[in-house]
């Protein structure tokens, strides 16, 4: 309960909890605490090496009726909304449609009730991380990249900073006075 304290005293308006093993009592306390949590459930990203890597989740019936079952778990624990990550289309529908509770789509197809992508993949900052589910916006990497090249060939070709760049001197510097 120390980090959420830290957390909302920082500011935060809710926190997201991956999982659902352990963690029921975990949310229903700190909901009852006046907290908002968020659930996480499908590809938890803290969790990704338990997982096997970076996998699609939910792939067949049985692990559907899990993830159903954790969906209802962490609602009747209190979770105002639920994050699906990384789970079939179907999948993701099928929660969405038993819960009370908006979902939230990363990864997971159309039939959530929202989307979400992180910030850093939608404008490109990382080309080297390609999932299906994303769609980058803009190319901030290039972007950047060619903007920190250009400085730095500014920089030691002497070009920058130019006069313009620079403040003139409005008293002639005494070397005796100093």
């Amino acid at each position: 309960m120390d980090s959420v304290h830290d957390l909302m005293s920082a500011g935060a308006h809710a926190v997201k909890l991956e999982g659902v093993h352990g963690h029921a009592e975990i949310v229903r306390h700190i909901v009852d605490s006046g907290v908002p949590v968020m659930g996480h459930l499908g590809l938890t990203p803290q969790s990704v090496h338990t997982l096997g890597g970076m996998k699609v989740q939910a792939r067949t019936d049985a692990a559907v009726k899990i993830l159903a079952s954790e969906a209802r778990e962490l609602e009747h624990a209190g979770c105002f909304a639920l994050v699906l990550e990384c789970v079939p289309t179907e999948a993701a529908r099928q929660v969405t449609n038993l819960l009370k509770i908006p979902t939230i789509g990363i990864g997971a197809g159309p039939g959530v009730s929202g989307q979400v992508l992180v910030y850093q993949d939608m404008i490109g900052l990382n080309p080297g991380f390609k999932p299906k589910f994303l769609r980058t916006y803009a190319n901030a990497f290039d972007i950047i990249q060619a903007a920190l090249n250009a400085y730095d060939q500014d920089v030691k070709s002497g070009t920058f900073p130019d006069e313009s760049e620079s403040y003139a001197q409005i008293h002639q510097f005494n070397r005796e006075a100093a």
